[in-house]
């Protein structure tokens, strides 16, 4: 089982920033993908972006250049810094984990940060 506690969500004007900060602990495997989507009121849960033990990167089309993923595998924290944020990027924020082998692959979920952008 693994764990996820996020943190850093709140409120902002538009143009500001915000770092959202998650803590994985528990049965991490060596090849993992850790990463943040979002989840706006009446839409689908969506890839924000998510980043790969192995360092790879993927964003979504609409954070790229605003929005910066990283980690620290040593101590398994996954940070989402955000800037130019915009009132459309209001939404629950979950950090998720993947563990994978081969074919296998197990997902963990946070229980969501809020993020609301406004004036």
């Amino acid at each position: 089982q693994v764990q996820l506690v996020e943190s850093g969500g709140g409120l902002v004007q538009p143009g500001g920033s915000l770092r959202l900060s998650c803590a994985a602990s528990g049965n991490i495997y060596s090849v993992n993908t850790m990463g943040w989507y979002r989840q706006a009121l009446g839409k689908q849960r969506e890839l924000v972006a998510i980043v790969g033990s192995g360092g790879f990167t993927d964003y979504a089309d609409f954070v790229k250049g605003r929005f910066t993923i990283s980690r620290d595998n040593a101590n398994n924290t996954v940070t989402l810094q955000m800037s130019s944020l915009k009132p459309e990027d209001t939404a629950l924020y979950y950090c998720n984990l993947e563990n994978r082998a081969g074919l296998f692959k197990n997902t963990y979920w946070g229980q969501g940060t809020q993020v609301t952008v406004s004036s």
